[in-house]
């Protein structure tokens, strides 16, 4: 590899109770550029998420989490968002929205690794403590 390039990345936040405004960090998508590079690692913490609404539906929440990582991978199950080029994928999943899942701020970076700056955001940001 070269050197260092940019990158960008935001969390995705799941707001079980949209009226409220409270979330917990569901996920994290990374766009590299450079790399041509657009992945999203998921994790939810069904115990935080059951402390903000204890009858939040948990699996589709987690099919919703799973469909964010589909249209970064351009999975097929991903409908026509998937066909896009990477760029234009990110920036759909990162357009704001009121829904369940909501994409945080676009945070940007350097990396010379996207694929292992995905995973030490995924650690630092989304993992419970216990599971580092």
């Amino acid at each position: 590899m070269t050197g260092r390039v940019s990158f960008e990345y935001a969390l995705l936040r799941v707001v079980p109770r949209v009226e409220r405004g409270e979330f917990i960090n569901g996920g994290v998508l990374l766009y590299c550029r450079a790399r041509d590079y657009l992945a999203a690692q998921t994790h939810l913490d069904v115990e935080r998420l059951r402390a903000l609404d204890g009858r939040a539906e948990v699996a589709a929440i987690e099919r919703a989490l799973a469909t964010a990582a589909d249209v970064c991978a351009g999975g097929a199950g991903a409908g026509p968002v998937a066909a896009e080029d990477l760029g234009k994928r990110f920036r759909w999943l990162t357009a704001p929205r009121s829904t369940v899942i909501q994409p945080g701020p676009v945070h940007t970076g350097l990396t010379l690794d996207p694929a292992a700056d995905l995973a030490r955001l995924m650690r630092s940001l989304v993992l419970p403590a216990d599971t580092r």
